[in-house]
């Protein structure tokens, strides 16, 4: 993979479909652009020579739900949150099942996937995935994609940096991507390239390590034209959904607790239903 980059443009193919392209890259040789669909907020990769593309702007496309996402009205008296920032509360009945996967030597929680899966096919979940995770469980990745061709679940690749930057017991002001000579865009990017070079394609939602950020960092990702993405329904801290909650645990081994609350939340039938994808939560 070469020349991987940021862009922000307007594209149409032959067929007259209209989708706004955010990366720009060769893979192979080939000329590929990560695309967005502006209403859905679906993204694919597409071949660059089939689409007729210009450069665009977020002003241009302020009425499309993408960026209306993007750029969500806030109350100017209530400031961004330094945890938790961004979206966090899903519209509609149901729940959005997210989960992080953070860098860990821990083997993936497959029991998880199967509880979910056991759901109902193409049960859909969003994976806020580490590129160090990726790098480190090989074998655990490549289950989840045959979990996904098969359609027992159908999967939002999100991103969760690539390093999740992190010290104990240090004060979230200082900790996370809030700590010095942290380099936001390879944390992005590099993520992104590994997701498409392992064979999946990365969503619009970015999941800050410890959902901790500050006003700049948002308007950074956001820069990137990528969602920031939070939660009001992390089990482990003892937060339980509600209609639209969007429902936050680790099945990277780190968090155990979290996912014995979920199983016995979804034995009770007490988390709402139905299972949503995140692209319907902004």
């Amino acid at each position: 993979m070469r020349d991987y980059a940021p862009i922000f443009e307007a594209c149409v193919n032959g067929d007259g479909e209209s989708r706004l392209a955010i990366r720009r890259m060769s893979v192979d040789g080939a000329p590929l652009i990560l695309t967005v669909d502006p209403q859905s907020l679906q993204t694919s990769l597409q071949r660059a020579a089939c689409w007729r593309c210009e450069e665009t702007s977020d002003p241009e496309q302020a009425e499309t739900r993408y960026l209306k996402a993007l750029h969500p009205s806030q109350d100017p008296a209530r400031p961004p949150a330094l945890v938790n920032a961004g979206l966090i509360h899903g519209a509609g009945d149901g729940a959005f099942v997210t989960g992080d996967l953070c860098p860990s030597h821990k083997p993936l929680d497959r029991a998880f996937f199967e509880k979910l899966a056991a759901q109902g096919p193409g049960a859909p979940v969003a994976l806020a995935v580490s590129g160090g995770w990726i790098a480190r469980h090989g074998a655990d990745f490549a289950w989840l994609r045959e979990k996904e061709r098969i359609g027992a679940l159908a999967i939002t690749w999100a991103n969760h940096s690539y390093t999740h930057p992190y010290v104990r017991r240090l004060a979230d002001q200082k900790n996370y991507f809030l700590r010095p000579g942290v380099d936001v865009d390879r944390e992005i990017f590099e993520t992104e390239k590994l997701i498409i070079a392992e064979g999946e394609t990365p969503s619009v939602f970015f999941r800050f390590p410890g959902l901790v950020a500050d006003s700049a960092l948002l308007e950074h990702v956001r820069s990137r034209h990528l969602l920031p993405l939070g939660a009001d329904g992390w089990l482990a801290l003892g937060f339980r959904p509600r209609p639209g909650s969007i429902v936050l645990v680790h099945p990277n081994g780190n968090e155990p607790v979290g996912l014995k609350i979920f199983s016995r939340l979804i034995d009770k039938r007490a988390v709402p239903l139905p299972l949503r994808p995140i692209n319907e939560a902004p």
